[in-house]
């Protein structure tokens, strides 16, 4: 049977329709509900068939023109038109473009730079630094010696000044910026300025930010950064995945510590499908979707603080807002479960200074589908009704699918 027919719905509903029927469901979730989640995204048809290509099929090893496998002369252009992309997107000197998801990324950047035991400076944990910053229950805990930064009581914004005293004081061997719960923008020319003052590497987590830095609507580490890690999901709206960007003077590093020390065999297929996603990212309708994106977290962070929530920082520069619902009456855990079966789909995050649990949610989903301003109007009527108890569940549910029906992520 040709390839193309193979590839279609029908024949794994043919082949497997238990597992047909489980897609399928996942498909209509995705389909009826609101994705709030900021950490995710749809993902374009393009993305999604060079997911499911021949590609996946090929084991590599190693990198272009330098393959442990035989038979990879194809899939070497693959990879070699990904990395070109990303360099030219993100105007980096080299990319690195296997890495599994950003968590691998990130623990590639530390076997670049770093040996166990060697000191590290990052956002705390409780101010929304990411696992892989210093979490004991990670590999960065357990391997590395970190200190934590936090952000100003007041206002939630970082302490730069603690930023640069603890670097003073601790003479980290590297400084890392970012997160997954700071919806503000980083300074990352300050970040620079503390690194060199004390001697330390500086890497980037960009994984949240990495796709409104694609689209100029977002600040760009890479010309301050030695290594910058990302997602290539999230805003990017690519497959799930990470890449590494770096200078030409830490290339060879960067790529012997994600294969052999960190990964084996790349994933051909993902790979592909990152050369998808940085060739829509380059075009003006991301660039325009990226700033809508923005557009739409600020409009709906302003509408949820008129609803009676209190959001950090006073509102946000990105995709991301956090919010506590404490006013409404309700914690953040039970805020969650009680939206989830309205149809409204997000997540915790730890607040700062404090034991709370508040809620995180983006806009790059919504907006992929086309929503914009006056949805959010919408989003966070539904919100704050269903929070405040004004609202009942299936009511919610009836509107949520509503909304959903004029703003479907996949037709036909």
């Amino acid at each position: 049977m040709p390839v193309t027919r193979t590839l279609e719905a029908d024949v794994l509903r043919r082949q497997d329709p238990e597992l047909a029927e489980i897609l399928l469901g996942e498909l209509d979730r995705q389909s009826t509900t609101l994705q709030l989640i900021a950490a995710e995204n749809f993902s374009s048809p393009a993305v999604l068939s060079a997911l499911g290509s021949p590609l996946a099929n090929k084991y590599a090893e190693g990198y272009p023109g330098a393959r442990h496998h035989g038979g990879c002369e194809i899939v070497d252009v693959a990879e070699r038109l990904a990395v070109d992309r990303a360099k030219a997107l993100f105007g980096a000197e080299h990319a690195n473009v296997q890495s599994h998801s950003g968590s691998s990324a990130v623990l590639a950047a530390y076997a670049a730079l770093l040996r166990p035991g060697d000191t590290v400076l990052a956002l705390g944990l409780p101010y929304g630094g990411h696992l892989t910053h210093g979490s004991p229950a990670n590999f960065s805990g357990r391997w590395f010696d970190f200190v934590g930064y936090g952000v100003d009581a007041e206002t939630g914004l970082i302490d730069y000044e603690q930023v640069r005293t603890l670097a003073r004081t601790h003479r980290p061997k590297a400084i890392v910026c970012g997160s997954i719960a700071y919806p503000r923008h980083i300074d990352y020319a300050l970040f620079r300025e503390v690194a060199d003052e004390v001697g330390a590497y500086l890497i980037a987590d960009a994984a949240h930010p990495i796709g409104l830095v694609a689209g100029g609507a977002a600040p760009s580490p890479v010309p301050y950064a030695d290594v910058v890690c990302a997602t290539t999901h999230k805003v990017l709206r690519g497959p799930r995945g990470g890449m590494i960007l770096c200078g030409a003077e830490l290339a060879e590093r960067v790529d012997r510590a994600v294969f052999p020390f960190t990964q084996g065999g790349a994933q051909m297929h993902t790979i592909a499908a990152k050369a998808v996603a940085f060739g829509e990212a380059a075009t003006p309708a991301f660039r325009l979707y990226a700033h809508q994106v923005v557009a739409n977290a600020r409009a709906l962070a302003a509408l949820l603080a008129a609803e009676g929530l209190v959001v950090t920082t006073g509102g946000t520069d990105t995709h991301l807002i956090t919010a506590d619902p404490a006013l409404l009456g309700i914690d953040g855990r039970t805020a969650r479960g009680r939206l989830a079966a309205a149809g409204l789909v997000l997540d915790c995050c730890a607040l700062p200074h404090g034991d709370a649990r508040g809620l995180r949610l983006g806009t790059a989903a919504v907006t992929t589908q086309g929503m914009g301003e006056e949805e959010m109007a919408t989003i966070a009527s539904l919100l704050a009704g269903v929070l405040s108890g004004g609202t009942e569940s299936q009511k919610a549910r009836d509107q949520v699918r509503e909304l959903t029906g004029r703003f479907l992520p996949y037709t036909g």
